[in-house]
């Protein structure tokens, strides 16, 4: 019983761990979209 609690704690941790590394990743997506529509807008302005 013990190693099945040990198991599920862990297995929690690391279900916990994995979401906030894709809402990290998704974040650092979004931040480098938004750098690229800023220059290309101002690529836009200067021609």
């Amino acid at each position: 019983m013990y190693i099945i609690r040990i198991s599920a704690l862990i297995f929690g941790l690391a279900t916990l761990a994995a979401c906030e590394t894709v809402q990290g990743a998704g974040r650092d997506i979004s931040s480098a979209g938004a750098a690229i529509s800023d220059a290309s807008n101002e690529v836009q302005q200067d021609f």
